[in-house]
């Protein structure tokens, strides 16, 4: 009964671990937007299934990761910016594959891009 105890609980820590991807670092793409490509790097931080961090890219300035999740291997959250004083919310929603995210980011009501950002060496 011992045994099959220590290998529930074992199991269930491993599971629990690894409910969240560790995606934390800086990650770096190239996003085609309609204003030109953007060089953008993204710099994570996890904390369970709580995403936090920044984004630099070169029309905005440090933009940061607000809502953010990561359950399994899916993650989102929303950055807003401000362009000309009107303020721009871009929802982003990625699927994780080792060093590799596949986003699609929604411009508030502008359309959409994908791309895939890659965990910087």
């Amino acid at each position: 009964m011992k045994t099959f105890l220590r290998l529930a609980l074992f199991l269930t820590c491993a599971f629990a671990l690894s409910a969240f991807a560790d995606i934390g670092g800086k990650w770096t793409t190239v996003i085609d937007t309609p204003m030109g490509k953007q060089d953008t790097t993204f710099d994570f931080k996890v904390d369970g299934g709580t995403l936090t961090g920044t984004s630099t890219a070169e029309m905005t300035s440090s933009l940061a990761i607000q809502n953010g999740k990561v359950a399994g291997d899916d993650v989102s959250f929303i950055q807003t910016a401000s362009f000309g004083g009107m303020e721009i919310k871009f929802n982003y929603k990625g699927k994780i594959s080792g060093d590799e995210i596949a986003f699609t980011r929604e411009v508030a009501g502008f359309g959409s891009e994908t791309f895939t950002t890659k965990r910087a060496k």
